[in-house]
Order: C-alpha cells, then sequence, then structure tokens
C-alpha cells in the first residue's frame, strides 16, 4: 500500500510568481513541473502568475545605473510580502547576495551548463579588429577587453530575442548570452559555447532560484522537495565568495564552483573594467564540509583575491 503523500493537492492553486519575460515563463515552468513530479500533483494545482519588474520596463540604460539586481527582485518581493504568490522564481545570477530577512531561498533546480554562447561570429578570435561587442555585463565587457583590447563595447539590453534580433540587424557585430537561457528557449544551436576557461561564468550562472517568505513552513517544505543539493552547495559557495568581495553590479568578478569527484572544485577571478588587470584563485575542498566551513573558506578565496589586487582593481569591491 502506497503512503498518501504529506502534502495533498491543494484547494487553492499554488502561485508561483515569475517575471514575464519568455525565458522567465519557460523557468516558471519548470519549477511548476518539478512541484508536481516531487507532490503528484496534477498541473491545474498551480498557477503562474506573471510580475512586471523595473528591470523589464527599463531597457536603455545599465542595471548597475538603476539599483542594481534588485530590479529584478523587488516587484517579486513585494507580491511574497503581499501575499500575491507564495513562491518567486529567479534566475539565481540576477539575485542580489544580502537578501532581505522575510525571504528565504527555499530550493534550487539542478543547474543547466553555465557557458556562455558567442551569437554573431564562429569565435572570439575571428571577430574583426575593432568589432562592436554589445553587453550590459560588467564581467563579461571586462573579459572580452582583456582577451583584446581593439573591441569596442557598447551597452545591450533586452530579452533574448531583442539582443538576437539586434545581432542579425547589424547593430552589433556580437553579443554573449548564458547557454543555459538560450537551451530553455530550444536555441541550443544559436551561438558558439565559449569555454569556462575563456570566460568564466557568472556567479550562479545557469542555476534556478526560488524563494517564499520565510515564516511561511508549509511552502518551504514543498518547495525543498524540489531542490537539487549538488546545485544549492555549489551556487551558495559562489554567492558567499560574492559577499566577501563586497561586490556591486559594477564589479567585474566570475565564480565557477562544482562537485568533481566529491570534491568541490572552485575558479574566481576578478578583473578591472578595461580588462588589463586579471586576478584569479583556484582551490579543490574536500567532500564533508559544512556550510558554516565552506562560507570560511569562500571568504578566504575572496580575501586571497583582494589582497592580490591593485587599490585600483579593489575600489571596484569596496576596498
Amino acid at each position: 500500500m502506497v503512503a498518501a503523500h504529506p502534502y495533498p493537492t491543494p484547494a487553492a492553486p499554488f502561485r508561483i510568481g515569475s517575471r514575464g519575460s519568455p525565458l522567465a515563463l519557460v523557468q516558471a515552468g519548470l519549477v511548476a513541473d518539478a512541484l508536481c513530479a516531487a507532490h503528484g500533483w496534477p498541473r491545474e494545482a498551480l498557477r503562474i502568475v506573471t510580475v512586471t519588474t523595473s528591470g523589464d520596463r527599463i531597457q536603455d540604460r545599465a542595471l548597475a545605473e538603476l539599483g542594481g539586481k534588485a530590479l529584478w527582485t523587488k516587484e517579486l518581493d513585494r507580491a511574497l510580502a503581499g501575499d500575491e504568490i507564495d513562491c518567486a522564481v529567479h534566475s539565481m545570477k540576477d539575485v542580489e547576495t544580502i537578501r532581505p530577512e522575510a525571504i528565504a531561498i527555499a530550493a534550487m533546480l539542478p543547474r543547466a551548463v553555465v557557458n556562455d554562447r558567442l551569437i554573431g561570429a564562429p569565435s572570439i578570435a575571428a571577430l574583426r579588429q575593432g568589432a562592436v561587442i554589445g553587453t550590459s555585463s560588467p564581467r563579461r565587457a571586462a573579459q572580452l577587453r582583456a582577451i583584446r583590447r581593439d573591441f569596442a563595447i557598447t551597452l545591450l539590453r533586452g530579452n533574448v530575442a531583442t539582443r538576437l534580433a539586434r545581432v542579425e540587424a547589424g547593430a552589433v557585430d556580437a553579443t554573449l548570452l548564458a547557454a543555459a537561457g538560450l537551451a530553455r528557449l530550444g536555441l541550443d544551436d544559436v551561438g558558439v559555447s565559449i569555454p569556462t576557461d575563456l570566460l568564466l561564468p557568472a556567479v550562479a550562472q545557469g542555476a534556478i532560484g526560488i524563494e517564499c517568505r520565510a515564516d511561511d513552513a508549509r511552502s518551504r517544505a514543498l518547495l525543498a522537495a524540489t531542490d537539487h543539493s549538488a546545485t544549492s552547495r555549489c551556487v551558495g559557495f559562489e554567492r558567499a565568495v560574492l559577499a566577501g568581495l563586497g561586490g556591486s553590479c559594477h564589479s567585474p568578478v566570475a565564480v565557477h564552483a562544482r562537485i568533481d569527484g566529491g570534491a568541490l572544485h572552485v575558479r574566481a577571478q576578478i578583473l578591472t573594467e578595461d580588462g588589463a588587470e586579471d586576478q584569479r584563485d583556484e582551490r579543490r575542498f574536500p567532500p564533508g564540509l559544512d556550510a558554516a566551513a565552506l562560507e570560511e573558506e569562500a571568504h578566504a578565496m575572496a580575501a586571497r583575491l583582494l589582497d592580490r589586487a591593485s587599490p585600483a582593481l579593489r575600489a571596484l569591491f569596496g576596498g
């Protein structure tokens, strides 16, 4: 006899908050699928609630000029606080390092590929002299300048379709997009994958996070059943490095952690905006370290990077 699930189908739909972009809605759908699989619910037991964020409305300026990553989260935070939604779905790379105490990161789905994909050329080396690269990412801009000083970097924001259209129209020679987002939109064959040895990814790139109210025990338990522990462990370490650095949306930083043979293998990089200075650190941590020990190691990694950095580079991280 199969025991009844402790969380039967809810009488009212469980409300999943999401931004309204095509990619965000796909990711919200993945969360809905994960909840259905974990609890045996029919799809009708869930409802996706679209919330328009400031980051979606304002497309002509860099995030750093407008308040940073909070532009993607604050409206969803308000919807959670107002009991308009039961959880909120985010691309974890868009979530601020320090979150309100009233909100908890309840789960992360299995991480997708972390690479960037180059759109507009078969390789970075193949781009013409003085090529115009569209991006809104300080990390990508600095990494590209570190590779080739001749590139002209220009602001390019908008959803995936908008950015692809700008390349197609010749407004820019190329852009870079996260491979995970392209794959989730069924665009796996668009562009070429760039190895992480060349472009180390952003903190939490490829990870989908789910937040809920910290005092909502039922939602936390429901969502915990969808959590992928390896992803949470790796992304948690990356976010702890970022917290240790004290970085902002202006700060070119990349961190990637992965489980390798049980060990946690981490690479981190900070750069000046022009790419002229590039500091890196790489470590392997044995299995079995608890969350407190890993946080301490993450902060130590951040400290090593800053200790080696010039005053100009440290200044980008509040130093």
